[in-house]
């Protein structure tokens, strides 16, 4: 247990928040702006939760963003009510994809301007249809983009009011009533292009393009329709500055945060609750009027003493390095700070990542491990110390895909060295020096890599078994939102998506629904829920 920071003043609150991760700070600083007494217990020794930026290397003044690491969903409604001092940098290149036609290295770039984008199409499919098509499919994305995320921090439609509000029968068919994959293969002829496309419905998800659950298409939603635009933008200074800025919004409204406190447990009857907590030294109890869990739906049932809902598993794998340099491409008319500015796919072709997919389910790791990997550094050097940034060092961040919490039963670290190995080598393969001769030394003379693995993330986060999302993200309309079993039927609980089992004590997390991503619309609606609006 990290030490205590101070413990709460008072023996009551209107509003107990669980969990000083981003969501629990959207939702005290609405709280306490609206006048009521909030506390905020989190049981590490700092907040910001997954979203914080850390020196991971001893001796390097790199401050990474070590867990999660783009913004898109964060709503500039929550921006603007809470007055937070944050700077998101778009990013000038979406993505490149290296690929080998013909047995030479090329790939596609998209980003740097139309016309440049349009010609990278051409030269690697040989026509202008791929750019057409992706033109008209990414239309369609941003119409439903732009109807779509303005009702995430509204009470949940109906399934049919967002239908309407989508008003769109074709793109409603291809993103909310058929598998994803039909709707790629329908548009996209190249494999490379449907990858690319497909890799947004696999972020953090385990699943493949025709899953009839529809989970992949419910994850590619929140993928594309972020700000109304799909943008994925550079927190400046780091994640760590947005849940800094969140927490400097909360005490300046007036809600308390005690760290190094972890509850224990929950007791409500529906219209009061008392919290339990250890500082690490003793016990002890507050009483709340709400309670706010910013926790997973399984910590929540284990505070309440419930039965717990079925095990969620995480399928990520996380991998940040610093670099002496970036490293030169094998395929040379590309620049390796445009290739890693964006997005940077690595074996992530359409069957690629269906043969990953199979040999994961199988039970063994993917033998050419699909991931993306971007350079924050190149977008913000102030992560970097002066000393650094004038040297010319850069970071490197990987997201692996197809990596599920069961692989690494056993001997997990093993596994997680074989399948780091794996993950670089399927880089190197697209670059014109290894990647190791790349990396930067910390003060002890080791290379500046770390890896986590879903089992690390539970470990360190409480993710349960290592899910970015806490579990299967849900469409977002009311008739998965269930309700409070007090037996109000339209409580305000249920109307946010934000139920929590009782009347006053709501999710406020990730597991809520709305609630993955950094985005605070989970601490958004929890505390809408929680002051009756």
């Amino acid at each position: 247990m990290p030490a205590a920071t101070g413990s709460p003043a008072l023996s009551a609150y209107d509003a107990v928040i669980v969990g000083g991760g981003h969501n629990g700070l959207v939702a005290a600083a609405y709280l306490a702006g609206a006048g009521k007494r909030t506390l905020v217990l989190e049981r590490l020794g700092r907040t910001g939760g997954a979203a914080v930026s850390e020196e991971p290397f001893p001796g390097v003044a790199a401050r990474l963003s070590r867990y999660s690491y783009l913004v898109s969903l964060l709503p500039q409604r929550i921006v603007r009510d809470l007055g937070l001092r944050i700077t998101l940098r778009k990013r000038g290149i979406a993505s490149y994809t290296p690929a080998v036609r013909g047995g030479m290295p090329t790939g596609l770039l998209v980003g740097g301007g139309e016309a440049r984008t349009r010609e990278s199409f051409a030269r690697l499919t040989g026509s202008d249809r791929e750019y057409e098509a992706w033109l008209r499919f990414y239309a369609m994305t941003a119409r439903v983009a732009e109807r779509v995320f303005p009702t995430l921090t509204e009470p949940l439609p109906t399934r049919e009011e967002l239908r309407a509000r989508v008003g769109d029968g074709e793109a409603w068919e291809a993103l909310f009533e058929r598998p994803l994959g039909e709707a790629v293969e329908a548009a996209f002829a190249d494999d490379l292009v449907r990858g690319v496309v497909f890799t947004d419905a696999l972020i953090g998800t385990f699943t493949h393009a025709h899953d009839p659950t529809l989970l992949q298409n419910r994850c590619f939603l929140y993928h594309v329709i972020g700000q109304g635009t799909g943008d994925w933008d550079v927190p400046v200074g780091g994640m760590g500055a947005v849940t800094g800025a969140l927490a400097a919004a909360a005490r300046a409204a007036g809600a308390e945060i005690v760290t190094g406190h972890e509850v224990t447990a929950v007791a409500a009857d529906g219209a009061a609750a008392e919290v339990t907590f250890h500082d690490g030294l003793c016990e002890g109890r507050v009483g709340a009027a709400k309670v706010l869990v910013n926790a997973s739906p399984r910590e929540l049932a284990a505070l309440l003493g419930r039965p717990a809902p079925p095990v969620a598993e995480g399928a990520q794998f996380k991998v940040n390095m610093l670099l002496e340099r970036l490293p030169a491409l094998r395929d040379p008319r590309t620049d390796p700070r445009e290739a890693f500015a964006g997005t940077f796919h690595i074996a992530e072709g359409y069957r690629q990542l269906e043969d990953a997919y199979r040999e994961a389910a199988g039970g063994t790791l993917p033998r050419v491990p699909p991931g993306e990997v971007y350079c924050h550094s190149l977008s913000d050097p102030t992560i970097l110390s002066p000393a650094l940034a004038a040297r010319g060092r850069q970071t490197l961040t990987l997201f692996g895909l197809h990596t599920p919490a069961r692989l690494f039963a056993g001997d997990g670290a093993a596994v997680r060295d074989r399948l780091l190995a794996d993950t670089l080598a399927a880089l190197d393969a697209h670059l014109a020096e290894p990647i190791a001769g790349c990396l930067a030394r910390d003060a002890d003379g080791r290379p500046c890599v770390e890896a986590r693995t879903p089992l690390d993330l539970e470990r360190e986060l409480r993710l349960p078994g290592g899910h970015i999302f806490h579990g299967d993200l849900a469409f977002p309309w009311r008739d998965q939102a269930g309700a409070a079993e007090d037996g109000a039927a339209e409580d305000a609980a249920a109307r946010w998506g934000v139920s929590g089992g009782y009347a006053n004590v709501l999710l406020c997390g990730a597991g809520a629904v709305r609630g993955g991503g950094v985005s605070g619309i989970g601490g958004h609606n929890a505390a809408m829920a929680a002051l009756g609006r």
